[in-house]
């Protein structure tokens, strides 16, 4: 099989000659569009997750040898979580080349971040699968590299956050509440409510949910811990 023009260009952005093409076809097949004869990327992803994983704690423990378990564990977690995952696949337009089903195209699905993150993590298990892990860490070195080196050495998301925040004195978890949607189907904006019941509220816009709660989350910690000083 011969890779399109479209995706060979793609390939050529992900850094990696494919010696299986149909690796990365099924990797950037979305079960939308799956038949017997053309599998979704939904195998790839599962085996993705674990890779990126592996490199990832690989990354964190030769870039700081002395970090406990606990300090590593929020690194990790905001190296490999959705949102990030989302951010790389952008970075390098996997949204432009993925496959979807009619219905999934029209809702924005080459938008959306769940469906962005899967195919970002297939795409890694297609690398690892065509060329083995040696390929596939250096793939996601090369396209993780600046944020390894810049996460935070407390980089607990803002919801955890603010959720641990709250607990520690006395509160009710934060509850997230959709105050107003706007836009086309495709490509909606949420404007999200962080909620607190001491009454204390802030609100974030963002082109995702998951993205407008953590951006209310944050806003809310940085107001409560102001108050706190």
């Amino acid at each position: 099989m011969k890779l399109s023009v479209e995706l060979a260009a793609f390939a050529r952005r992900v850094g990696h000659t494919f010696s299986q093409p149909d690796y990365l076809v099924c990797a950037l097949t979305h079960s939308s569009l799956s038949s017997p004869t053309r599998p979704d990327n939904q195998r790839l992803e599962f085996l993705g997750d674990r890779v990126l994983g592996l490199v990832m704690a690989e990354a964190l423990l030769a870039a700081d040898k002395t970090a406990s378990e606990g300090q590593l564990a929020p690194r990790f977690n905001a190296l490999v979580r959705r949102e990030t995952c989302a951010d790389v696949a952008r970075e390098i337009g996997i949204g432009d080349v993925l496959k979807l089903g009619r219905s999934e195209m029209m809702s924005g699905g080459r938008r959306k971040e769940a469906l962005l993150a899967d195919a970002m993590e297939a795409v890694i298990a297609a690398v690892y699968q065509d060329a083995g892990f040696d390929a596939a860490r250096a793939m996601i070195l090369r396209l993780w590299g600046a944020r390894i080196g810049a996460v935070e050495p407390d980089a607990r998301d803002a919801k955890t956050a603010l959720q641990e925040w709250a607990q520690a004195r006395g509160l009710q978890p934060p509850r997230y509440v959709e105050v107003a949607r706007e836009g086309p189907d495709h490509a909606p904006t949420f404007t999200i409510a962080a909620r607190l019941d001491n009454g204390a509220e802030e609100r974030a816009t963002a082109g995702a949910k998951r993205q407008a709660e953590q951006a209310a989350a944050r806003a809310l910690l940085e107001r409560m811990e102001m108050g706190d000083d």
